[in-house]
């Protein structure tokens, strides 16, 4: 095999061009927040309630599907909707064509994200969701797609053009699809009527979802995790059981398992500075606290 190639003295790039003030970067979140505002100004409430009720009143499961970017966010909004206990998942269009279409029935709906809605990969998987029978919905932002003349409800977000300079880069169209996914998503959570302690159950290991599940019972530490010792028990003796229990103190228990009282490592360290060597013919009773 021949030797990599020599590493190539590329010209270091200009320092002044890249380099960004504050000034620029403020106009660009302002020009952003103008193109928000449009798709704002201009969104279709009618168009967007039709399509949030026909997610409501959904009976099966609602897919999303898209490619690139936008298939991103539908798999983000999908994930939403998940945590609210809704059924939803993400369906890739690449993945439905090789077998994944099977977990599409007639009691379901398809969304459809594109900002062009001319999308190949969605045009070649509508036949084959049609085939099955779910109710599909396309949600683009260019007038006059391919995908509204194919599915059962359109929903267009308007776009004002991208905050790229050249107006191609998705970074307005699917800002804006995550305010609408996202938004809808809380005006179905708000139609369920669900509760703290619902949505609690679905993140069991987040902070809302372990102060509302979790029990003490269910994170105590019970029987041979315990820090336990007799009070007639020598402190030196107990200093393994003391550390590797990781609780920071032992329990002191009589002959019938009954807590009299605690040893914290904070009482070793102020008994070995007080008592010095004699520490080592203490028992933990007699330094416990009661």
């Amino acid at each position: 095999m021949g030797s990599l190639p020599p590493s190539l003295d590329l010209p270091s790039p200009n320092a002044k061009s890249q380099q960004i003030d504050q000034t620029t970067l403020l106009n660009l979140f302002k020009s952003q927040q103008n193109h928000l505002n449009y798709f704002f100004q201009n969104l279709d409430l009618s168009q967007t309630l039709t399509f949030t009720q026909t997610l409501l009143h959904c009976n099966g499961t609602i897919f999303f599907s898209g490619v690139g970017k936008s298939g991103f966010v539908a798999n983000k909004i999908s994930q939403t909707l998940i945590s609210l206990g809704i059924r939803a998942g993400f369906l890739s269009p690449l993945d439905a064509l090789h077998g994944d279409i099977g977990a599409l029935s007639a009691s379901d709906i398809l969304v459809l994200f594109s900002k062009s809605g001319n999308t190949e990969e969605l045009l070649r998987l509508v036949p084959c969701a049609k085939a099955k029978g779910a109710y599909l919905v396309s949600v683009t932002s260019v007038e006059g797609n391919a995908l509204t003349a194919v599915c059962d409800l359109n929903v267009r977000l308007p776009l004002e053009r991208e905050l790229c300079p050249f107006d191609l880069a998705p970074v307005t169209s699917t800002a804006i699809q995550m305010v609408f996914g996202d938004t809808v998503a809380i005006a179905l959570m708000g139609a369920r009527n669900l509760s703290k302690e619902e949505y609690a159950a679905n993140h069991p290991a987040g902070r809302i979802g372990k102060s509302l599940i979790f029990k003490v019972k269910d994170v105590m530490k019970k029987q041979n995790e315990l820090p336990i010792c007799k009070e007639g028990d020598l402190i030196m003796d107990q200093l393994v059981e003391l550390t590797s229990k990781g609780c920071g103190c032992l329990l002191v228990i009589d002959e019938e398992h009954h807590l009299i009282g605690t040893f914290t490592d904070g009482d070793l360290r102020r008994t070995l500075k007080a008592s010095g060597e004699a520490i080592f013919k203490l028992t933990v009773g007699e330094m416990c606290n009661r």
